[in-house]
């Protein structure tokens, strides 16, 4: 069921959008030298008395950047049409004017490799780094990626201070934590608070990018301006990138102690990604999963509290059905985390690499099966019978013309089936017909196929008798 806010839901920074991911060639790749501590907090630490945290923030503080961005924007002049037809458009030129925004960041590696959010620099024209110290430094962008808010740019500086990230997995709830950023630009500042609550997803904050939604929900204040900053843990390590915050007073609402992190080590997936490939790899599972319900479990022979997803269908050929997995199923865990919902499979496969494999565990006829998946790759998973991923569509024909109630001259494509966990599911619903794709007219799956491209697609929906445009992006 999905979430149903009463507030808005705020961006923490006024976002401008994504810059082309830098591209060098694959042996040209650097890598990473990230400082990890995975060790769990000390259960002494989390009851001893502390009079001060000084000790832990200073250090992280300094690894703790100001993100200044801007961006030219023309507006089009507005005159009545009748002097543009008169005059031309050359009497009246786009208006030029700089959008400026600001934002935080955090250095994690000592060659100026910076994880900040993908609202903070998204589109900028120029992207400026303030340190803790008072350096300045012209940034780069080195990739983005919409689907989590996460960016990655670089600075080219010696002698940098480096944030260590801890293992987000074992966050607890009561875990005490601090967001440091620059919040509405006032300056460096550290709130205090603990972790409220984690794996917060189906909050909207990316649904229109079809985004993975798996966030750290803590009380700490965040305000505009912390987007980008760390969220660190008792010890002073990294354990999540702020990122948004539920406010009562709109997109400009301050903050009301209900603030969400993207934990590091999503962020520090998507961070490896780019800087060893360029581009953002998912793996892919290849299923079509559905909440495991009271009365199906029940029905399965399994308990009524059974938590776990149940796999509803699976395209031929799919990196899922060739390991053995079967309709039916019920997924209970992968690569040794427990899986209790759709979005959190979702969200495990996505962290994984294309070609890795991966351990599933399912209960079938009562019994649990271990199986060994090869994952495979998310980009090009739309299978034959799919328009988009997870969107199953087949030419409309008179059946299915009765079933909807669609005019007998109408030609298109019917979406007979759109997984829960497809990126499009927020948009896209079994019983619409697709009938135009980038304003060309369709009327079988191979030619829609052939029209879709990466980046934003333009579809024409007919819908209970109506004609809609809705826009989708692709990777």
């Amino acid at each position: 069921m999905k979430t149903r806010l009463p507030a808005s839901i705020a961006l923490a920074l006024l976002g401008l959008s994504l810059l082309p991911a830098c591209r060098a060639a694959e042996e040209s790749r650097p890598k990473l030298d990230l400082q990890l501590d995975t060790a769990p907090l000390a259960a002494g630490q989390a009851n001893a008395r502390a009079t001060s945290y000084a000790d832990v923030v200073e250090p992280v503080q300094k690894a703790v950047v100001s993100v200044y961005s801007s961006k030219t924007v023309r507006q089009r002049v507005q005159v009545p049409e009748f002097f543009r037809q008169f005059y031309g458009d050359r009497a009246f030129p786009d208006q030029e004017s700089r959008q400026e925004g600001l934002g935080s960041g955090v250095i994690v590696s000592k060659n100026g490799y910076i994880l900040t959010n993908n609202h903070v620099v998204a589109e900028a024209d120029e992207l400026k780094v303030s340190l803790n110290d008072g350096r300045e430094f012209e940034a780069k962008l080195i990739g983005a990626d919409p689907k989590t808010d996460v960016a990655v740019i670089k600075i080219d500086a010696e002698g940098l201070p480096v944030a260590t990230l801890a293992d987000s997995d074992l966050l607890r709830v009561g875990d005490l934590v601090f967001a440091v950023g620059n919040p509405l630009g006032i300056g460096q500042t550290v709130t205090m608070g603990i972790v409220s609550a984690t794996g917060r997803d189906n909050l909207g904050i990316l649904a229109e990018q079809g985004g993975y939604e798996n966030f750290i929900q803590t009380d700490a204040a965040i305000n505009q301006g912390n987007s980008g900053g760390a969220l660190i843990d008792a010890q002073g390590r990294l354990v999540g990138i702020n990122t948004a915050i539920i406010s009562g007073g709109g997109a400009r609402g301050g903050n009301i102690g209900i603030g969400f992190a993207i934990p590091v080590n999503q962020a520090s997936a998507i961070l490896t990604s780019l800087v060893e490939t360029g581009t953002v790899q998912r793996g892919y599972l290849g299923v079509n999963i559905g909440e495991l319900k009271p009365d199906v479990a029940e029905a399965l022979g399994l308990k009524k509290d059974q938590r776990g997803v149940i796999i509803t269908n699976l395209p031929k050929d799919s990196p899922a059905e060739k390991a053995g997995l079967e309709r039916s199923d019920v997924v209970t865990s992968i690569a040794g985390r427990t899986v209790t919902s759709p979005q959190e499979l979702r969200n495990a496969v996505a962290a994984k690499r294309p070609g890795s494999e991966v351990e599933v565990r399912v209960l079938r006829e009562g019994k649990e099966r271990t199986f060994k998946v090869k994952l495979g790759s998310l980009a090009g998973a739309v299978s034959a019978s799919e328009l988009l991923p997870g969107v199953t569509v087949k030419t409309l024909d008179e059946e299915a013309r009765r079933q909807i109630g669609a005019p007998r001259d109408l030609e298109g494509l019917v979406i007979t089936e759109v997984a829960e966990n497809s990126p499009y599911a927020r948009r896209l619903a079994p019983g619409m017909v697709v009938v135009e794709v980038n304003r060309r007219p369709v009327a079988d799956l191979d030619t829609a196929q052939g029209l879709i491209k990466s980046g934003r697609n333009l579809l024409i929906i007919y819908v209970r008798g109506m004609f809609t445009p809705v826009a989708v992006t692709v990777e």
